[in-house]
């Protein structure tokens, strides 16, 4: 039978399910432009109004994954694995579980991705080190792994190409948040890797993408579930975004703070996400009786030292210098201008002051300034009174005064002692 896509795109509109069939035809269609651009919007659109069930996600994932190259890796390779993160403020947790995990008889061919909104990009930060490389070919991902065990890099052209093209328009057609083309976009790039098995850290709070838990948990059991179907073994601890992660915030800023982490010196809640996460994929990868088990394994391989040398091997491999000194902006504090508890942060807020320093885009293509950033020196729950210091401002000065207002405006205070919020979440699995 003829397919068009009209119908296709009709069906769903009225909120029929899509045979397997269809989905390929569309993606693969699309991806060889035989279909317009104003069609896959129209079928994104209706596919984020009507939705997807885990089949039609599971295909549609498939398909993404199927329109290009794919990583294939010796039969006697380590196990293969990796991590994703749906973004957050301060997340710079990449950085330091990758060579953790190479340390720990495991293979991490990372594919990460620049910022675009308030959420840093994991290559971002890295591009601060000078002569750092984020766009290798395949061949040469596959050699660094090989050598090294670990990369973080950006997703070659010809990896799930038709992820590239969907996700375009899905960020001009305000179709970006919706459950099944996020799952399809995160695991067809991830499963193109040649995985054996996925951790997922999903936030949710004032700097996330998912604002609640309840939409955190969705976005991972669809994920999870995905994975799963394409016998990945996968799981997704769903995290804690209500104030940034560490107390770094920025691009060069973040890269010190994870060398530091990598040193036995990282901040306590950054270290509890980063060793859960790494804790889970040991477990799902069978290098570890259990989560606690791969903990333990990996503070060994801070405490030795081997994290870091590790993550020096693998800057060096992707022509960086990992003795460079990094260029930060200079420093200057942000005080308080009342006493009280800190009661909420809006992370979001912290995040468009980095795009307002030029440290994140606005738009794809505008050049970063990787000196700006911010340093928390306070956390919810914690007491302050008038003129403390609440944050160190990395930026030039001619953006102190309006960057420090942004920064005022998004800590908020209560009369009354606040407790902590819950780091970790949950987990699925």
């Amino acid at each position: 039978m003829r397919m068009n896509i009209s119908e296709i795109i009709s069906k769903k509109r009225d909120g029929n399910s899509l045979s397997p069939d269809e989905i390929s035809f569309a993606v693969r269609e699309f991806t060889a432009e035989r279909i317009s651009d104003a069609q896959m919007a129209a079928l994104a659109m209706a596919i984020c109004i009507k939705d997807m069930n885990p089949e039609e996600t599971a295909c549609l994932t498939f398909e993404m994954l199927s329109s290009g190259e794919t990583m294939h890796w010796p039969a006697d390779s380590r196990p293969m694995v990796d991590k994703h993160s749906t973004g957050g403020i301060g997340d710079k947790v990449s950085l330091i579980l990758a060579p953790l995990l190479a340390c720990c008889g495991l293979s991490v061919p990372m594919i990460s991705g620049r910022g675009l909104g308030p959420t840093g990009g994991t290559l971002d930060k890295l591009e601060s080190i000078p002569g750092f490389n984020a766009e290798l070919p395949l061949d040469e991902i596959r050699s660094i792994v090989e050598d090294f065990g670990c990369v973080i890099t950006a997703a070659s052209k010809t990896l799930a190409p038709a992820d590239r093209k969907l996700y375009r328009l899905r960020d001009i057609t305000g179709t970006v948040k919706s459950v099944p083309l996020i799952t399809s976009s995160i695991m067809s790039k991830k499963l193109a890797e040649g995985l054996n098995a996925l951790v997922l850290d999903v936030k949710c709070g004032t700097g996330a993408f998912m604002k609640s838990p309840e939409e955190a948990t969705a976005l991972a059991q669809s994920l999870v579930g995905t994975g799963k179907s394409m016998n990945v073994k996968t799981s997704a601890l769903i995290t804690d975004m209500n104030q940034p992660l560490g107390r770094m915030v920025g691009n060069a800023v973040e890269v010190n703070e994870s060398m530091a982490a990598l040193r036995g010196e990282g901040p306590k809640d950054l270290m509890e996400v980063t060793l859960a996460l790494g804790g889970e994929l040991m477990r799902l990868a069978g290098v570890a009786e259990d989560s606690n088990a791969g903990i333990a394994t990996l503070a060994v391989k801070v405490s030795s030292g081997a994290g870091y040398e590790k993550f020096r091997h693998m800057i060096a491999a992707q022509g960086g210098d990992p003795d460079a000194k990094l260029a930060v902006a200079d420093a200057s504090e942000v005080l308080a201008e009342q006493a009280g508890f800190v009661s909420g942060i809006d992370a979001e807020q912290l995040g468009m002051a980095i795009i307002e320093m030029k440290g994140g885009r606005k738009q794809q293509g505008d050049k970063l300034d990787h000196s700006v950033g911010l340093e928390m020196l306070v956390r919810i729950g914690d007491k302050v009174e008038p003129s403390q210091p609440l944050v160190n401002l990395f930026a030039p000065d001619a953006m102190r005064k309006k960057i420090g207002e942004m920064i005022q405006s998004a800590i908020e205070f209560s009369d009354s002692p606040v407790a902590e919020p819950k780091l970790i979440i949950d987990k699925v699995t």
